[in-house]
């Protein structure tokens, strides 16, 4: 089982479990889900982020702010934005693995495959935390059909590793239609909204509570 640690202590999610957090822009979506991947590395689980929004670097000096020596935990990037901004000649290393851009979507299954297979072959973890941030970033390069077929490979993946996958999307910047469809590939959803004070109002479905 996966636990959701700070996020919701007393939710457990089952190895396999895709996992949608949803909602508009600034409610906390992306801290929701790193806070996740962090508490899985705290508890010496692999974890591995596709990132189509920011640089393996921005992602790698969040996750120190919350896990404090990244180089103690087994993280792993899959970068689609670097080549894309046309930064050097950036290879490929333990920790990072670079996407041509976010419409490489064969890439990032390739390289998200060969971190899978490292971290559970090589590295020993039998558990493994994947996020991808962000679906719309997919979303604003390719058309719903393509995204669909992408992500239900992608969800695919997580449910034969027993890993369990973190998807962030912005609600709002899509129609209802949209959604809908691609909440089909979700086991669980978490619902971000505004809150009144600090913290975002959480709306769970599908998350069992112990």
């Amino acid at each position: 089982m996966y636990d959701l640690a700070d996020v919701l202590p007393d939710a457990e999610l089952d190895p396999g479990t895709n996992l949608l957090i949803a909602g508009p822009p600034l409610t906390g979506k992306r801290r929701i889900a790193l806070d996740i991947l962090a508490s899985g590395s705290t508890q010496d689980e692999g974890s591995i982020v596709v990132t189509t929004k920011d640089s393996a670097e921005k992602i790698i000096e969040e996750y120190a702010s919350r896990v404090g020596n990244v180089d103690a935990v087994d993280v792993g990037i899959v970068d689609c934005v670097t080549k894309q901004r046309g930064v050097g000649n950036v290879k490929d290393d333990a920790r990072i693995k670079y996407a041509s851009s976010p419409v490489d979507m064969t890439g990032i299954g390739i390289k998200l495959s060969e971190f899978l297979e490292e971290f559970y072959d090589v590295r020993g973890h039998r558990k493994n935390r994947i996020l991808l941030h962000s679906v719309s970033t997919l979303l604003m390069y390719s058309d719903l059909q393509t995204v669909f077929r992408f992500l239900h490979v992608f969800t695919g993946r997580v449910q034969s590793a027993d890993a369990l996958g973190v998807y962030v999307i912005d609600s709002t910047a899509h129609d209802d239609q949209t959604m809908n469809t691609l909440k089909q590939l979700f086991d669980a959803v978490i619902e971000v909204e505004e809150g009144e004070g600090e913290e975002p109002t959480l709306h769970t479905a599908g998350i069992a509570t112990r």
